[in-house]
């Protein structure tokens, strides 16, 4: 069986050639990036020549795309600030040289970095995602942020980890919080949802406490403390834009 990597990006220049060379052994590599305005498209054009630019619909929406130009069997989904480490590539060729396979999708572990540090606990590992799976066997939802592989068929395990460098610093921390609890809201908001000033603040001191207690966050050391809080933050910021959207409706 042969492979097809698909990869969405906007602006990936520091991290895009790292995440290719990790992939550069499959079989084919789709890039869809969004409009970069620095040398994420060049990069990707030295490992491809499979790289298109669209508008940005939404992550659900985008990574649709990138797996409609897929072409072969089995599809591995790869983001930026992803690499692939040898043994997770071993699980993989291992897979497509099966001769027959009862599973339509694989589930793998990811190690996640936060400003340095790989965190082991608060809630970020184990971190069990659906990435490898059979072309005909999945979709991503149509989610603006946060979206799902939505898979027809078992879904099996794979050994070695999925190196995942999320935040290097905390301007990184805050332009996610930013981002990503606009486009939160903005779901919540297309479903009707509601929200308040102290729903906000409730549900921002309890992600913390899910974080930093129940998850173990405690024990990431004063990385797990700022994960809770920039976790804490998201979740008030997600709620108190959905109640001014609701209040502007």
């Amino acid at each position: 069986m042969k492979l097809s990597v698909i990869l969405i990006t906007r602006n990936e220049a520091e991290d895009i050639r790292t995440c290719l060379e990790s992939v550069a052994w499959a079989d084919e590599i789709i890039v869809v990036d969004s409009g970069s305005s620095d040398a994420t498209v060049a990069i990707a054009r030295e490992f491809t020549a499979r790289v298109y630019v669209h508008d940005w619909p939404g992550f659900g929406a985008q990574k649709n795309r990138a797996l409609d130009y897929a072409t072969h069997e089995w599809v591995f989904s790869i983001d930026a600030d992803e690499r692939v480490t040898p043994e997770l590539r071993a699980a993989i060729e291992a897979v497509l040289r099966k001769d027959k396979d009862d599973c339509a999708a694989y589930r793998l572990s990811r190690l996640s970095s936060y400003c340095g540090r790989f965190m082991r606990h608060s809630g970020w590992h184990p971190d069990r995602i659906v990435r490898l799976f059979r072309r005909d066997a999945a979709r991503f939802s149509d989610d603006l942020v946060h979206e799902r592989l939505l898979v027809e068929g078992q879904t099996g395990e794979l050994d070695g980890e999925l190196l995942h460098y999320a935040f290097d610093n905390l301007e990184e921390v805050l332009h996610k919080v930013n981002q990503y609890s606009s486009a939160g809201a903005a779901m919540l908001h297309r479903r009707g949802r509601s929200a308040s000033l102290g729903g906000a603040v409730l549900r921002g001191l309890w992600s913390f406490l899910r974080t930093y207690v129940l998850r173990g966050g405690f024990l990431d050391g004063r990385e797990g403390f700022m994960l809770a809080v920039s976790n804490a933050e998201g979740t008030y910021y997600r709620y108190l834009k959905l109640m001014l959207l609701n209040r502007k409706k």
